[in-house]
C-alpha cells in the first residue's frame, strides 16, 4: 500500500470529498480557494501531479482537474476508519433514524426486507440483506395435516409467535392418526430446536437402517424431512433501491449499470463478495476494481454481517458509485447490522 506524507494525506482528503460532493474533476484552483489547504494553486498543482505519479488520483482527458482512481478511494477510506470517532459523529440520530425504521415486531424475513429498505433509504442508494440462515428459526410446533393425492399441509409455528404454512408431496397417502402420532413426536423430540439442529437429526436418521425403524419413526422422519428442509433459500437475499443507482449512473457508465443490474439478477457475483464479508469481523469495504468482478468496477459495495447469539448469520451491505458518501455510508451499515442482530436476537 502506498504510504503518503501528510501533506499529499490532507490534499488527497480535501480532493475526494470535494469530488463526492460535485461529482466532477477537482483543479487546483478550486482546492486553493476553498480554504482547506494552505497553499499555493501552483503548489497544490505540484501535490496533486505526484499524488498522480502514485497511482493515486487520474486525469480525465477532458479536464485539467483529477479524479480520485479506485487506489485514492481506497487510502481516503482506510484514513476515515483510522478516525472512528469523527465517522461516529452522528450516530446517535442515525440509530434512531433506523430503529425507527426498523420495528421490533416483525418476523426474520419482514426485518430482512425493512433492513434492506432502510439501508436504501437512508443511503439514496441500493441495499441488499442476505436472508438469515435457517438456525434462526426456532420451533415451537408443528401439525400435519393430510390433503388430497398424497398431499400434506404443513402448519410450523416458529419463534414467538410466527405461523408459516406450505404444502409438501408425499410418497404415499398418511392417516389422521399417523400424521398425528408424527406431529406429537417432533414437538416432543424436538420443540425449542432451531431448524438447521432439526434437519441435521432428521438426516442422521434418514442415513440409519429404516428396517430398524419402527412404524412411528419411519412416518415422523419422512414427513417432516420434506417439510422442514428448504424452507428458506439459503444464501439468498433482499434487495431494495435499485432505481436509486439509474439516478446516481452517468451517460458513460450505463453499460457498467446494465451489467451490475445483471450481477443483482443472478446473484452469484454478489454472494461470492457478501460471503468474504461474512467471515470477516465488522464493516468490509470493496472499491471498484477491489471486487475482483467486471460489474463492480465502477461501483463500492459497503458490507458487514450481522448476528444472533454471537453467531455470524448473514450480511447486509450498501452498492453505489465509488465516489459514494462513505462517511455517512460506512456507520450506516454498521448500525443497521447491529440493531438487525440485537431485533433478531430478541425473537
Amino acid at each position: 500500500m502506498v504510504e503518503l506524507t501528510e501533506r499529499k494525506q490532507r490534499l488527497l482528503m480535501a480532493l475526494v470529498e470535494r469530488h463526492i460532493r460535485d461529482g466532477q474533476p477537482v483543479a487546483s484552483r478550486a482546492l486553493a480557494e476553498s480554504g482547506a489547504l494552505k497553499a499555493s494553486p501552483a503548489t497544490i498543482r505540484n501535490v496533486m501531479a505526484e499524488l498522480e505519479d502514485l497511482g493515486v488520483l487520474a486525469s480525465p482527458h477532458t479536464s485539467a482537474g483529477r479524479v480520485p482512481t479506485d487506489l485514492g478511494y481506497r487510502l481516503y477510506v482506510d484514513a476515515l476508519l483510522r478516525a472512528a470517532p469523527s465517522v461516529a459523529s452522528h450516530t446517535q440520530a442515525l440509530r434512531h433514524e433506523l430503529e425507527q425504521l426498523i420495528p421490533l415486531d416483525q418476523s426474520p424475513k419482514e426485518l430482512v426486507q425493512r433492513a434492506s429498505r432502510a439501508l436504501a433509504e437512508l443511503t439514496r442508494m441500493a441495499g441488499l440483506v442476505v436472508v438469515p440462515r435457517r438456525d434462526v428459526a426456532t420451533l415451537r410446533q408443528v401439525e400435519f395435516l393430510p390433503l388430497s393425492d398424497r398431499r400434506v399441509l404443513v402448519v410450523l409455528v416458529v419463534n414467538r409467535a410466527e405461523v408459516q404454512n406450505r404444502v409438501i408431496h408425499t410418497d404415499r397417502d398418511y392417516s389422521d392418526t399417523e400424521l398425528k402420532q408424527a406431529s406429537n413426536y417432533i414437538n416432543r423430540t424436538y420443540g425449542g430446536c432451531n431448524l438447521d439442529q432439526i434437519c441435521d437429526g432428521l438426516l442422521s436418521t434418514l442415513r440409519a437402517d429404516k428396517a430398524q425403524m419402527d412404524a412411528l419413526m419411519q412416518t415422523a422422519v419422512d414427513v417432516a424431512a420434506k417439510a422442514l428442509t428448504g424452507d428458506e433459500a439459503e444464501g439468498d437475499y433482499v434487495v431494495s433501491g435499485e432505481a436509486n443507482l439509474l439516478g446516481l449512473a452517468q451517460a458513460d457508465n450505463l453499460d457498467r449499470m446494465r451489467d451490475l443490474f445483471e450481477a443483482f439478477t443472478h446473484k452469484r457475483d454478489i454472494l461470492h463478495l457478501l460471503e468474504r464479508s461474512k467471515r470477516a469481523d465488522g464493516v468490509q469495504i470493496f472499491i471498484g476494481s477491489e471486487a475482483g468482478h467486471q460489474a463492480f468496477d465502477e461501483v463500492s459495495m459497503v458490507a458487514a454481517p450481522y448476528q444472533v447469539n454471537a453467531m455470524t448469520v448473514g450480511v447486509l451491505a450498501v452498492v453505489g458509485p465509488t465516489r459514494m458518501d462513505y462517511e455517512r455510508v460506512i456507520p450506516t451499515v454498521d448500525i443497521t447490522a447491529r440493531i438487525l442482530s440485537a431485533t433478531l436476537g430478541k425473537l
